[in-house]
Parts: C-alpha cells; structure tokens; sequence
C-alpha cells in the first residue's frame, strides 16, 4: 500500500498531537531509544506523572533503582509541562549547582533544538515555545514571551533570591552513604527545604522529590511522614515475585554481577528502595504490653546529660521474672533545675523502690538533690544509688541490643507517650553516625541492672522497704 505525502502529514500531525496530549507518547516520540512500548514501567510512570500534573495532588516521591530514567523523564515533563503552559515557572534544586544546571540545561537545550530534516523536532511539537534570546544561560533562563525566567537552578549552597515557582523538582539531594548515615546532614537538608525551597513557591505549587531511598529520615521520608496528598512512585530493581523491573535496562545476570561485592545496605537502597537505616537499626523489634504483670520489684535508670546538648533520660520499669516493663520515661534536653524534680516526681508517682544514677559528669549532684526533692514530698521508699560507669558506651549499647529486643516491653502506646524518645531508639543504627545515643544508653542500662541484690529489700505497696 502506498501512503501519498498528504497522508504521512496527517499521520504526523496526528502523532504530534497526540504527544501534546499524551505525556509517554511525548516522551516516546522524542526519545524513542529509551521510552519504548514495550517497557511498560515507563508508560506506567508516564502516566503517573501526568496524572500528578493535571491532578489535585501538591506533592511526588519518586523512588527508582538506578538507570531507569527517573531523573530523565523528570526532564522529560518539564519539557512537556512548559509545552503546554510556557507561563510555568520551574525550580530545579540538586545536591550541587552542577547537578542542577545539568537539569536546567538539558531541558533548555531540547526546546531549543534545531529543525532537522526528516527528524521531528521539539519545535514541531510545541511551536508557541521557544527560548527567549539573551536569556539563555545554563542555570536561568526564560522563555519568549513569558515576561520572567521561566528556569533556575540551585542547591543547597547556591541561591533562590528573587525567584519565585510553580513547579520545585528537587533531584538527588544525598551524595553518598556517608552523608545517609549522618542525621545532622539529613536534617540540614530539610531545614533547607523548610527555610528556603518552601518560601520561593508561589500559589498552587506542586512539588516533585526525585530520589534514592537512602534512610528514613531522608528529604522524601519526611514528605511522605508530614504531608498529605502525596502521590509515590516507587519501583523496585527486583519485584516481589524475583522478576527484574526491567530485563532489557538491568537482567538478573547484570545484576548479581554488580552487586557482588557491594555493601548489601547500599544494594537496598539503591535498588530496592527500602532506606539504609531499616537494614542497619540497631533495633529490629520491641515487644509491647496491654496489662501489667505483678511486680516483682519496681526501679529507675537515669543518664543524666553529659552536655549541653545532650539528653537527659530517666525510665521508670518493673520487672517480672527476667523481663523489664516500662512504666514512664523522660527524655528531654530540659535544664536540671527542671528535670530534678520531673525525675523525683516520677519515682515518687511509680512508688520506686531502687534508683540507680550515673554519677558521670555531674550526675552526683543530679542524684543528691533528687533525694531532696523525693523527701520533701515525703518520699521515703526511693533509695537512690549513684554510681560510675566506666564501660565503653557503644560497646555496651551493640552487646546488649538482643537483650534489650527480648526482653524490654514497652506499653502498648509507648510511642505516642514518648514521641522523642521512640525516634531515637528506632533510628539508632548499628554502623555509621549517630548523632545521640542517650536514650540507647539508658534503656541499656535498664537492661544491664538485675534485681537488687539485697533480700533484705521486700515489696510493699509496689515498693521498696528496708527491714
């Protein structure tokens, strides 16, 4: 069959309007090397992001393995967002301002591609945009009549001043393992999306997070904790049944192969998508309780803080046989002149019969005025004990973890009563920084201290008594 010249117009045509409408028949028609059909991980994205585009949804968590064109069709959309509505304005925020520009560039460069014989052109698709001349940099730059930049790139060390957008792409904030292990710089990464990304969005913003799962406490781990209407795309290397997302991107031979010899919290989080910091918890589980057993015997642990930025942390437990119940915990950063008497009043309300005090950098003192407060309310069954400890505090927190998971139950809600204190403990990883370890310590502490070794101390109204 024969198709004349007015024919293949027309199928052109329809094949360029259908990729103004259709976000993979874009992508497909543009980059038909990588976006193929048969690939159908890619148009399930595709659809997603356009989905996100056109929908109510204010943010997405894109989560990929490696090479599977995360970051590609990221720049793919803006191509087509900016398209279609060349009044967008786009912020893209990476780990570097090369990373970023490279983004920027990437999409500056496609629209302004050249016509080629015999090539369909970005310009064939969305005539209307075009690059405004003069104003065409790598890292800024504005469209022809759109009146503004329509463009620019940052980091986290470089500058948003005087721009404001519609769309914020922020794309592979976490340079390497060692900055997934570091909470303070995971935390810094928020406080820049907080502080800075956040102020430079103007009205019906919509916000797209693209990257490797490398902890919880990640910028798209807190999105997804503190935010609603988030749609997340999430992909797997190897799906649940052992089948590869994508045999003819990455095979199970190619596979095996790189991840060998490679650190196997790496190969979970970059491709599996489960943060680094689930398979290096020191913690895996905690047993929980809904009614308290008998009480055998009733105690306290206390670390105080060792400095100023450091935690108090006091527990309150019971035992029964081997096993420890924790009745109350205080976890705070709080002056002494605070914690003193919220300590004392804690032992006093769980009818304490023994306290044990690290006595380590001021922890003496601590002990010595919770004894007074404890009697001017009339307590006299607490008996306080400080001591110093002298063990290696990591040692002693990586030793006893087994312990601790066997035989340490929490109540039933002990997360909601002490918030602060759950996210310590659940994110304390085995290897790698962690940037508190107070709460570990104490809880180790509970865990280390046997029932009082004096049988002269006998139970009384869930206390202590000497006799």
């Amino acid at each position: 069959m024969v198709i004349s010249n007015i024919q293949e117009e027309l199928i052109k045509q329809a094949h360029l309007e259908l990729a103004r409408r259709d976000f993979f028949e874009y992508c497909k028609l543009t980059a038909s090397d990588f976006y193929k059909e048969d690939r159908n991980f890619l148009k399930s994205i595709c659809k997603e992001l356009q989905d996100f585009y056109e929908g109510s949804e204010r943010f997405l968590v894109i989560n990929m393995p490696p090479r599977h064109g995360k970051s590609r069709t990221a720049g793919k959309l803006v191509e087509w967002i900016l398209g279609k509505n060349p009044k967008e304005k786009i912020m893209t925020g990476s780990y570097n301002e090369i990373l970023s520009g490279t983004f920027a560039k990437s999409v500056r460069d496609e629209i302004a591609s050249q016509k080629t014989e015999g090539i369909i052109s970005y310009s064939d698709i969305f005539p209307n945009t075009k690059i405004k001349d003069g104003e065409a940099s790598a890292n800024k730059w504005a469209l022809e009549g759109s009146g503004q930049a329509n463009y620019l790139a940052t980091s986290p060390k470089g500058t948003a001043t005087g721009f404001g957008c519609t769309i914020m792409i922020i794309d592979d904030l976490i340079k390497n393992v060692e900055e997934a292990y570091n909470e303070n710089t995971l935390q810094k990464q928020i406080d820049w999306f907080n502080n800075t990304m956040l102020s430079r969005t103007e009205t019906g913003f919509k916000l797209i997070i693209i990257m490797t799962r490398w902890a919880d406490g990640d910028l798209a781990g807190y999105i997804l904790d503190n935010y609603d209407n988030v749609r997340h795309i999430n992909y797997k290397a190897v799906q649940d049944d052992g089948s590869m997302l994508c045999d003819d991107i990455l095979n199970e031979e190619d596979y095996k192969l790189k991840t060998k010899n490679m650190n196997k919290d790496i190969v979970y989080a970059n491709y599996q998508q489960e943060p680094i910091d689930v398979k290096n918890r020191l913690y895996s589980n905690f047993k929980t309780y809904e009614k308290l057993p008998p009480a055998h015997y009733i105690m306290n642990y206390t670390d105080t803080a060792d400095e100023g930025s450091d935690f108090l942390c006091s527990i309150d437990y019971q035992m029964y046989n081997n096993d420890y119940y924790i009745l109350d915990v205080i976890y705070t950063q709080d002056a002494m002149e605070e914690t003193e008497p919220a300590v004392a009043k804690m032992m006093t309300k769980d009818n304490v019969g023994n306290a044990n005090i690290e006595s380590n950098n001021g922890g003496r003192g601590f002990a010595r005025n919770v004894i007074t407060k404890l009697r001017k309310m009339g307590n006299r069954h607490t008996n306080v004990r400080w001591f110093h400890q002298g063990e290696n505090k990591t040692a002693r927190i990586l030793s006893n973890s087994t312990g601790v998971m066997n035989n340490i139950y929490f109540p039933i809600n002990w997360e909601d009563k002490w918030p602060e204190f759950a996210k310590h403990i659940k994110h304390y990883v085995r290897t790698g920084k962690n940037e508190h370890d107070d709460a570990e310590d104490c809880l180790t502490g509970v865990y280390e201290n046997p029932k009082p070794k004096n049988e002269n101390m006998k139970m009384s109204n869930k206390a202590f008594i000497r006799t």
